[in-house]
């Protein structure tokens, strides 16, 4: 297998770079104009290196739902500037000094900071100031007559933090007052004085568009024939977004190249590309384009270029879900563990260069979609990084050697499982079948997850061409009836009382990903048994929990059970 890695040398960091620094220039928010401005940027490239794409163009009107996902509003910023504590920070600094999908508004006057909710009392005629859960918390500024909404967020030191409001167009109806963000340090000095019984005003200028539709793009191209590896990255956020997510995009991009010109009819698998805006995209892809018996696996590229110097990343690897089960997890996972040498032990044995871990599967982008909907989904990300979602996420922040690792092990990946011969892949599928169920063993039973397993290596056979495990009779518990991303604001939009108990719920964020991962299960296993498999690949999860949020599904119509 070894010699796949030797062949991805053709992948060339510096082409992503150079794709990085373009992107980033383009403010990607959802519903803006540049975005797709952006999209076409992409789409010149592969044609200039001879590779034919789609533009599939769907529209942001605050209306339009694609699965589960109901639009924000086609939104443009004019030009934003706020004055606080004697700074003056505006857009031409930053175009994260306005919270994504603001409403225009002028406004000054006395600040009050949200620390509890009877904070709020003192909030009409104010600005407020609040650190987290800022939409539920813009909506209620809204309600009690604040003047205007200042958002910080925790973590983020003097950068601008990314925050946006994705609002629809019913929430036009109530959402009118300017909505901005500042510096955690600038927050913090604003708190201190606040807390020493001293009076801070703001005075707050926001210009924004907001019109009746924009393009929310969809960028595919194929290269060879079906069935597909499709590999996947999100081409929205803000300005700049170098790692987050311009590095994936970018990464896309180079991988197009180098697969276009090694591609041959030998190929047991062509290859697919896919550029979108972050879950909108993906769900309007699989609803209305997507022909899902083409795909074999999914690659998700999300923040690929994180810096563990810098940023203190750690290069993950987020598995299949075990509903999901397939080889391709192993076959990246081996790669990323190849290509991370560097240096060698007191007996030479290769040192790994970068932090790398694999992780069970966790939520966060859009290698959730593509599971739900039954093909298996893998996601390679940096994590952590202190400039996430804000102004500081900037090129020079990106690594080099991070981007050469991801890339020649996914470019190492996709040629393995198109090329090697079938005894190598029925080796390493048992061999890898074997490492994961033994991780797992050495903690707890795995008896159900045995059997997943199995269910998942036949079906990467009969895509491999090899022979390994074996099917089992599916006996599901539930039916996943509106499949997607399942989210508080989805189930306000349903019931507002089964709103308020789903957000407690779910407050801790495994718990969601428990969920999905449980009704997966759940089409495929018995209660007691879907359960048990959720247990054995997580260890101890909140059954209690989990069963309350299943009622709330079954009460809104998300899922029936059989």
């Amino acid at each position: 297998m070894m010699r796949f890695l030797k062949e991805a040398e053709v992948f060339d960091s510096a082409n992503v770079l150079h794709y990085i620094a373009e992107i980033s220039q383009f403010h990607r928010i959802q519903g803006s104009k540049e975005l797709p401005e952006a999209v076409k940027f992409i789409g010149e490239e592969l044609r200039i290196w001879g590779i034919n794409s789609q533009l599939f163009e769907e529209f942001y009107d605050g209306k339009t739902r694609y699965l589960t996902l109901k639009s924000p509003i086609a939104w443009d910023l004019v030009h934003g500037k706020v004055e606080l504590r004697g700074k003056v920070l505006t857009t031409s600094m930053s175009p994260l000094v306005v919270m994504a999908h603001s409403p225009s508004g002028k406004a000054e006057g006395e600040v009050v900071h949200i620390a509890k909710d009877e904070d709020w009392e003192k909030a009409e005629g104010r600005v407020v100031m609040v650190g987290r859960n800022w939409r539920d918390a813009y909506r209620r500024a809204n309600e009690v007559k604040a003047k205007a909404f200042i958002a910080y967020r925790e973590g983020t030191g003097d950068a601008i933090p990314y925050i946006g409001l994705f609002l629809t167009k019913d929430e036009l109806e109530w959402a009118r007052i300017p909505a901005v963000a500042v510096p955690e340090s600038l927050s913090k000095a604003v708190i201190g004085k606040l807390n020493s019984g001293e009076t801070v005003k703001a005075k707050i200028e926001v210009e924004t568009q907001i019109n009746e539709r924009q393009v929310l793009p969809i960028l595919y191209a194929e290269i060879g024939k079906p069935p597909f590896i499709l590999f996947t990255a999100h081409i929205c956020h803000p300005k700049p977004g170098a790692n987050d997510n311009a590095s994936g995009s970018a990464m896309l991009i180079e991988l197009a190249r180098v697969l276009n010109g090694l591609y041959n009819n030998s190929f047991r698998f062509g290859f697919a590309f896919l550029w979108i805006p972050e879950y909108y995209g993906t769900q309007a892809f699989i609803e209305k384009y997507a022909e899902l018996d083409k795909y074999y696996a999914v690659i998700n590229l999300d923040m690929v270029a994180g810096s563990e110097d810098r940023a203190g990343s750690t290069v993950m690897l987020v598995r299949t879900p075990v509903s999901r089960f397939s080889v391709v997890s192993g076959v990246i996972e081996y790669f990323l563990e190849k290509a991370n040498g560097a240096g060698k032990s007191f007996s030479g044995s290769p040192m790994p260069r970068l932090k790398l871990k694999s992780y069970p599967y966790e939520m966060g982008s859009d290698h959730d979609v593509f599971n739900f909907f039954g093909i298996p989904s893998v996601m390679s990300i940096t994590w952590p990084d202190r400039f996430y979602h804000s102004s500081e996420d900037t090129i020079d922040k990106v690594s080099k050697a991070t981007i050469e690792l991801i890339g020649k092990a996914v470019l190492a990946t996709a040629l393995a499982l198109a090329k090697a011969e079938k005894d190598e892949l029925q080796r390493f599928a048992r061999g890898y079948a074997m490492k994961y169920l033994g991780e797992l063993g050495r903690e707890r039973d795995t008896e159900t997850v045995e059997r997943l397993v199995m269910m998942g290596l036949a079906r990467d056979s009969r895509f491999l061409e090899i022979q390994s495990g074996h099917h089992f009779e599916r006996r599901p518990w539930l039916k996943w009836v509106r499949k997607g991303i399942i989210s508080a604001t989805f189930i306000r939009e349903i019931d507002e009382k089964a709103y308020e108990e789903f957000k407690v719920l779910t407050e801790d964020r495994k718990v969601l990903a428990h969920l999905h991962e449980l009704l997966m299960l759940g089409e495929l296993l018995p209660k007691d048994e879907a359960f048990k498999a959720l247990e054995e690949e997580f260890g101890k999860v909140d059954v209690e929990k989990l069963e309350r949020l299943v009622e709330i599904l079954k009460k809104t119509g998300i899922v029936g059970l059989l």
